[in-house]
């Protein structure tokens, strides 16, 4: 009811993690009768919940957790202006220092698209437009990301162009804020770059800490072929950059939609911080120190240290394929392999010294056609593969799911 008094519809096939709506029924019209008059105002609830059990943090655990939980309003106000907001309601509502958004708020912007239908101009806090099929898509319908996007902070202050000449092939130039933070804020109190020579410099804040991207998206017979193309360049602290290329590709056919995305940065500056959290005890002889206070990469969180030491060059690519079949009326098997290797790229004994190997399956039952709302059964694995001179030890995980992702629609 509350839902259906609002009066609002989410827009579908839209780009940029949302979702598809077609063929499904609003709560307004399945329960009221009420028919959608405008395109003004639209609401969803993206909500997933699960039973799990796995042995990623040690000794095997189970529980119960809500993965996803966002609302999210869109709405078309005139022919050329549009908006959209989405807010997760599980996450810190804090004001950040940059750009004054709070972490929990994923975008709020508005769009006016210029005469003669083919420019649009975009600003607010917004979604880095990067490539790649794993990246836009709806994180409710993520089971689990490569190590390139579950450490990814996507969500900033910033504005974009985006170019049409025809309808099927789109162009976006974009700048955004690189972190919401400051320096500190984002590495560490006093953070300290560590260079393979062993000589440490201090990390100042840049004077203009920004993202630049451009992204290609292509459509080829009428929907079979899609690309989704970018590479950019990071201003992570004054002196040090990141430079990141994505490449995505999907085949769509009736019943099978097949993604294969790669994925490849250049960090002057270890901005995951995974390679500082596994190897900088070792590199400093053992005076890394973590602390209890966590640092906030994108949806990860993990301990720096107490000076705030950070790797420089590090590197790191990602191969990611994904198939979803549906083998018989309102069943679907999806499939996913996801390949990360991590190293320091100035440093021959490390190089390549991290490899992460994980498989996914997971068989989904969609009860009401007219609904977004799956059943799902899911089984991860993962080979974390170490070489001889990191010293650390090779491990696999593995969790089981039963739960569900239902893409709300009010009205």
């Amino acid at each position: 009811m509350i839902c259906a008094a609002l009066g609002m519809q989410a827009q579908g096939n839209n780009s940029g993690l949302g979702g598809n709506d077609e063929g499904v029924e609003s709560l307004a019209e399945r329960v009221l009768g009420l028919e959608k008059k405008n395109d003004m105002f639209n609401v969803y609830f993206n909500y997933t919940a699960s039973a799990r059990t796995d042995d990623e943090q040690g000794p095997w655990q189970s529980g119960f957790k809500a993965k996803e939980l966002r609302f999210e309003i869109t709405g078309r106000l005139t022919d050329r202006i549009s908006y959209r907001f989405r807010h997760r309601l599980n996450k810190t509502n804090a004001a950040q220092k940059i750009d004054n958004f709070a972490k929990a708020t994923d975008m709020m912007f508005v769009s006016y698209r210029l005469p003669g239908d083919k420019v649009e101009l975009t600003g607010g806090k917004v979604c880095q437009m990067w490539g790649g099929f794993e990246y836009d898509e709806n994180p409710m319908y993520i089971y689990q990301y490569s190590d390139f996007g579950e450490y990814m902070d996507i969500f900033f202050g910033g504005a974009h162009v985006s170019y049409k000449p025809v309808p099927t092939q789109e162009f976006i130039a974009q700048v955004t804020h690189t972190d919401n933070g400051t320096t500190d804020d984002y590495y560490g109190c006093r953070p300290v770059a560590v260079h393979e020579t062993g000589e440490t410099r201090a990390l100042e804040q840049s004077k203009a800490p920004f993202t630049y991207i451009f992204n290609w998206n292509g459509d080829f017979g009428k929907g079979l072929v899609q690309t989704r193309w970018a590479a950019g360049i990071q201003q992570q602290a004054k002196g040090y950059t990141s430079k990141v290329v994505m490449l995505g590709q999907q085949l769509t056919l009736p019943r099978l939609q097949w993604y294969f995305d790669y994925m490849e940065r250049w960090d002057d500056v270890d901005r995951y911080g995974i390679v500082t959290s596994e190897l900088m005890d070792r590199f400093l002889g053992g005076d890394y120190t973590p602390t209890t206070e966590f640092i906030d990469h994108g949806s990860v969180e993990f301990a720096g240290n107490e000076f705030g030491h950070y790797f420089t060059d590090t590197h790191m690519r990602s191969f990611v394929t994904k198939a979803r079949w549906e083998f018989a009326p309102k069943w679907k098997l999806m499939l996913k392999g996801m390949y990360d290797v991590t190293g320091l790229r100035k440093q021959a004994a490390y190089k390549d010294y991290r490899k992460v190997l994980s498989y996914l399956a997971s068989l989904e039952y969609y009860p009401v056609r007219s609904q977004d709302f799956r059943v799902y059964l899911a089984y991860l694995g993962r080979h974390y593969d170490y070489n001889k001179a990191s010293a650390l030890d090779n491990r696999y995980t593995n969790r089981i799911e039963l739960g569900f992702m239902y893409r709300i629609k009010c009205y």
